[in-house]
Order: C-alpha cells, then sequence, then structure tokens
C-alpha cells in the first residue's frame, strides 16, 4: 500500500512539475508581472501539494491547478483592494530584443498587456485561460465555475473590447505621426 501512495505521490509531483510553464504563463497573464506571477505559481504549487489528497485521480491536474491559481490571485485581490494592476515597464522592457523589429514587437505586446490590463476583470481571466492557455471553453466554464455561454459570452466582450483598445491606440500614434510631418 505504502508503495502505490507513494508511485501516485511521485506522479503527482511529475505532472505538476510538468504544468509549471503554463501556470506560469496564466499566473503572468493574471498578475502582468513575473515577480508577481512566480509568487503565485508558488503558492498555488504549496496548496496543491498540501491538498494533493484532494485531487480525484483520474481528473484534470490542469484544470485543477488553474483553479487554485485564480482562487489565490482572487482572495489576494479582495485582500489588498486593488482595482486595477499596473503594469511594471521594467518586466515589459525584458520581453523586448535589442534588434529594431524586435523592439516594435516588444512595444506592440506592451500595449497588448496595457490593453488587457484595462480589461474587466471577468474578461481578462477568461481571455487568459481561452487564448493564452488554450482552454476549451467547456474546460474554462469548469474551472471558473461558469455556465459555457458566460464564458462565451465574456470571451467575445473581452475580445471585442480588446481590438478596440488596440485600434484606438494605432489611430493615436498615427495622428501623432501625421502631426509631427506637418511641423
Amino acid at each position: 500500500m505504502v508503495r502505490r501512495g507513494k508511485c501516485m505521490d511521485q506522479a503527482f509531483s511529475h505532472q505538476l512539475v510538468a504544468l509549471l510553464p503554463r501556470l506560469r504563463r496564466f499566473a503572468r497573464g493574471l498578475t502582468h508581472g513575473s515577480e508577481e506571477g512566480d509568487d503565485l505559481v508558488q503558492a498555488a504549487c504549496e496548496r496543491a501539494l498540501a491538498r494533493r489528497d484532494q485531487f480525484e485521480p483520474g481528473t484534470r491536474l490542469d484544470s485543477w491547478m488553474y483553479r487554485i491559481v485564480q482562487n489565490i490571485w482572487l482572495d489576494s485581490r479582495r485582500r489588498q483592494k486593488k482595482e486595477a494592476i499596473s503594469l511594471d515597464p521594467a518586466d515589459l522592457a525584458q520581453h523586448a530584443a535589442p534588434a529594431a523589429h524586435a523592439a516594435e514587437d516588444g512595444l506592440y505586446l506592451a500595449q497588448v498587456r496595457e490593453a488587457i490590463a484595462t480589461l474587466p476583470e471577468e474578461q481578462r481571466t477568461v481571455l487568459m485561460l481561452v487564448t493564452v492557455e488554450g482552454v476549451t471553453y467547456r474546460d474554462a466554464a469548469g474551472i471558473l465555475e461558469l455556465p459555457l455561454g458566460t464564458v462565451m459570452s465574456r470571451l467575445s466582450r473581452a475580445r471585442v473590447a480588446l481590438g478596440h483598445a488596440l485600434e484606438n491606440r494605432a489611430a493615436r500614434k498615427s495622428e501623432a505621426a501625421i502631426i509631427r510631418i506637418r511641423r
């Protein structure tokens, strides 16, 4: 019996380690910072390891872990009573490479992150799960404990709002360039 339990613990640990890159990406998307995202993943892993007996073998560990990450994040936001999370410019800068095209890509990425940060929390969470993590709508509904239609609606609204925000930024940038040319 002990041996079987040890094998199950090892399998759980190996699966958890394999999930770390996806959990980090999800957490960083929620928190908009690498340090805060890494802290969130660490807290989620600690909670998962402490409560591994609550995980039902045969179910999806990734869904369980996404839910833990989201719950810890929501709990911390409630405690801190923050309404918005600011982006750390130093964190965004590290994603831009020295090359000119990479720098431009980095600026666009920063604009996308800023636009995502303006989305309501519930839209941002669904957007991160479905578009970044590749979770199906049905699985996202299970992770977030929402009806499937609500997930689809929030994702649709998030995509539209994100598109409008990026279009508005591009239009302002074009207007500024035209003004500079005329001077």
